[in-house]
């Protein structure tokens, strides 16, 4: 494709509180899976870059895990990803919902008042929520606070989604693009299938288990006819490791089928998945175990 002069290119970050609807606005603006999903805060624990390119632009959009007061070592390691991708953008995306303003809305609005180096664009997500009355008082809100532009959608419902990629690129430079046309991200392969994994465990249980997980893929292996993958699910606790693994293991052997079933969404390929369960003791207050599993 033959670039044109006017060509826009630039990085705009992504933040919000737990739940409010980023990764699945990444999704949808990429037309692909590459955050995971779940009805549970704190899912997306990585900065994920998921990148839009036309004829006219590419944005490089950066999801980050949601705003939180850190309890212990990873979530510090969470909050230092978001101030990463504030430092790295051209454009600071601020998304919200109908249950605005928040606590954490508000401290989110206090760090990005003291921002003065990139442009600052809201979203109001999940406007299929909520009334016109209620809608045109949160937009009234927001502009009070300062931001360039508001823009009202549905990621859910895929509402006003074009009009939004049109609204953040005025925002851009004008630059060449950045990655290569057709890539959708910077991330290995490797590191879908272990979000892919772990979003099937965060889907699947409740309370503390989900949260004391985490997963590393030992060995990916490319066949002809199908892709084999050997992967490690961590716990900090036996009883975790015991709930994971259920009576007679039917609980193991359920999340290795769904993994396997969205990995072939993914992969486009069919997957031989073997799941280890292994302890490593409170893994998410220690430094060294975060860098080991690549926090």
């Amino acid at each position: 494709m033959l670039i044109p002069e006017n060509y826009r290119s630039g990085f705009a970050t992504i933040i919000g509180k737990p739940n409010v609807g980023k990764s699945t606005l990444l999704n949808r603006l990429i037309g692909e899976k590459l955050s995971i999903v779940s009805p549970k805060p704190q899912t997306t624990r990585h900065r994920v870059k998921g990148i839009y390119t036309d004829k006219e632009r590419q944005i490089v959009f950066i999801d980050t895990p949601g705003y939180l007061k850190p309890r212990y070592e990873l979530q510090k390691q969470m909050m230092k990803s978001i101030e990463e991708g504030i430092n790295d953008s051209d454009l600071l995306i601020f998304i919200t919902d109908h249950k605005f303003p928040t606590d954490y809305d508000k401290q989110l609005c206090e760090i990005i008042k003291k921002e003065k180096r990139v442009n600052k664009f809201a979203i109001l997500n999940k406007i299929d929520l909520m009334s016109d009355d209620i809608k045109d008082n949160i937009v009234s809100q927001l502009t009070d606070i300062g931001f360039s532009e508001i823009a009202c959608i549905s990621a859910v419902k895929d509402e006003n989604m074009s009009v939004l990629i049109e609204s953040i690129s005025r925002y851009l430079p004008q630059s060449r693009p950045y990655y290569p046309l057709d890539d959708l991200s910077d991330m290995p392969v490797r590191f879908f299938a272990q979000e892919i994994i772990r979003e099937q465990i965060f889907l699947s249980f409740r309370d503390e288990v989900p949260y004391s997980s985490t997963v590393t893929v030992e060995k990916f292996i490319e066949l002809d006819n199908k892709i084999e993958i050997l992967a490690n699910v961590w716990f900090e606790r036996r009883t975790q490791k015991i709930i994971f693994i259920g009576e007679k293991g039917k609980k193991i052997r359920s999340i290795t089928e769904q993994s396997e079933r969205e990995l072939y969404k993914f992969l486009k390929k069919r997957v031989k998945l073997e799941l280890w369960v292994k302890i490593k003791q409170d893994w998410r207050k220690k430094k060294n175990a975060l860098k080991e599993f690549g926090y």
